[in-house]
């Protein structure tokens, strides 16, 4: 039996912001964040003594800067325990990667970048942020590298916990677990303004719609991009929902041939080999979910001519950027307006 991480009777549940690190994390199983020039942290004894190096290591930094940094330092390696819970967000794709701790701090002085570190055992990679409810998003957002979740850890420690795999029924438990809470004590600056827009949006179109609405929806997005589009209406259709094409007849290639997933799971290659099965000489093809896509799937796409693999983030960038495009329908069941909000470099 391979080794398994025990998580505590009480853990405490912490998110860590790597914005540069993505795969690194989960291939190296640790969590890193910066700093590097102030060196080893356990030589550190005191917050004041973080702060006077921090002052000497940065010293163009501002005061309430130090301050930020030093607290971000301190709770890594003291607040930190073995058996915690950790949430990892993966920008690339913005899911989550949960863990349990599983050694105490350490200086990697051979790492090129980010040498504060802790080992994780990964328990779940690639979570769809729909899993959370939008209190639970709204906590994990904060603008500091590290911070504790409090208000909202049940849910996050019943999907390391739950023995459950799929992602519907870890929906189920977590939503058993969840306070409701929609907010926390923190200001809404630009970016958590932008990620809970964000994560509104995903989770509309995944909660709100059925199969056949998403294909009707993928349509109607296509066509907000300037392409004419239509559902496929016969059930023999190899597993294309969409027939796209720039031309207004659909006669002149290339035709773009479109399959629809309305899932927040991680889309695997049989699925995307399944769409090149039915890809003609010429045509293009294009996947679209709610998810995100194995890293076999994303290889093949590098691979294949004419082949696009579109995840949620994707549709999240496709509907901000052509909404008022896209049909009344769509934009009563999204409703967005736009808003100048105060800008994160702000000062308080």
């Amino acid at each position: 039996m391979p080794y398994r991480a025990t998580v505590a009777n009480n853990p405490n549940v912490w998110c860590v912001h790597n914005n540069t690190l993505t795969s690194e994390l989960v291939d190296g199983d640790f969590i890193a964040i910066g700093w590097d020039q102030i060196g080893d942290l356990t030589h550190i004894s005191t917050w004041e003594d973080l702060k006077d190096r921090l002052a000497e290591g940065y010293p163009d930094a501002r005061p309430r800067a130090v301050a930020q940094w030093a607290g971000n330092l301190w709770r890594f390696e003291q607040d930190i325990q073995v058996g915690d819970i950790v949430i990892a967000p993966f920008r690339p794709d913005s899911t989550l990667n949960l863990g349990v701790v599983t050694g105490d701090y350490r200086f990697d002085p051979d790492a090129p970048t980010f040498r504060h570190r802790r080992s994780v055992e990964w328990r779940r990679i690639g979570l769809s942020r729909t899993v959370f409810s939008q209190g639970a998003l709204y906590e994990i957002g904060s603008l500091l590298t590290v911070s504790q979740v409090r208000r909202n850890a049940a849910e996050f420690i019943t999907a390391i916990t739950t023995g459950q795999t799929d992602v519907e029924s870890i929906t189920t438990a977590i939503e058993a677990a969840s306070d409701d809470s929609d907010s926390v004590a923190e200001e809404p600056r630009a970016s958590r303004i932008a990620r809970h827009t964000r994560d509104f949006i995903l989770e509309a179109l995944h909660r709100r719609l059925s199969h056949q609405e998403f294909e009707v929806f993928t349509a109607d997005l296509l066509r907000a991009l300037g392409y004419q589009a239509r559902v496929t209406r016969f059930s023999q259709d190899g597993g294309i929902d969409v027939i796209a094409h720039r031309d207004p007849l659909g006669v002149e290639p290339p035709q773009i041939k479109v399959q629809c997933k309305h899932q927040t799971s991680t889309i695997g290659s049989p699925e995307v080999q399944q769409l090149i099965g039915a890809q003609g000489v010429g045509e293009l093809c294009v996947f679209v979910t709610l998810g995100s896509y194995s890293r076999e799937a994303l290889s093949i796409e590098r691979q294949r001519t004419g082949l696009r693999l579109l995840s949620g983030e994707d549709i999240v960038d496709l509907v901000l950027e052509h909404y008022s495009a896209l049909p009344e329908e769509w934009r009563t069941r999204i409703p967005l307006t736009p808003v100048l909000v105060v800008s994160d470099a702000a000062d308080d």
